[in-house]
């Protein structure tokens, strides 16, 4: 093969790389979009959102049926605001809880719905009332050695004097 052909090759590779990269970029940023068709908006108040962001999947039962679209914060309530979009063809219940989780150990975090049993479904334009707030692995740690400096440190350590 001449030095032509060669060079054709490898930049066919180089752009089928770069194509590649872009793609999962796309995919790890989450801002690939899936298509929800018509949405409705929600809105759900948190003490604490964590690493939640908007574009965030929402989820029922491991199935995605909104995106997060909106986080604002409350300077009245000292609260966050998350503004959610869920497709149509999901109804929830007015005792629905909202909960922020994570995928995985240390991934990224979603909003996961659980419906509770009311008969009465949450229309357009309301809030969602019961809500849980995302679980931070640093308060979580902090709470841990606080409770064991609180009890009087490590056993089998020589006491004072």
């Amino acid at each position: 093969m001449n030095r032509s052909v060669i060079d054709l090759w490898v930049g066919v590779f180089v752009a089928i790389g770069i194509a590649s990269l872009m793609f999962l970029a796309l995919k790890v940023s989450n801002s690939a979009t899936a298509n929800l068709g018509d949405t409705y908006r929600l809105s759900a108040e948190f003490a604490n959102i964590g690493g939640l962001k908007i574009r965030a999947p929402v989820k029922s039962a491991g199935v995605v049926v909104g995106r997060v679209a909106d986080i604002r914060f409350d300077k009245d309530l000292y609260k966050a605001v998350v503004d959610i979009d869920v497709s149509k063809n999901f109804r929830f219940p007015k005792d629905t809880f909202a909960n922020i989780y994570t995928s995985g150990l240390l991934g990224e975090q979603y909003l996961g719905l659980e419906p509770g049993g009311d008969s009465e479904y949450i229309k357009p334009g309301e809030a969602i009332r019961h809500t849980q707030d995302a679980v931070v692995l640093e308060k979580l740690i902090s709470q841990f050695l606080f409770n064991k400096a609180a009890e009087g440190g490590v056993q089998g350590a020589p006491a004072g004097k």
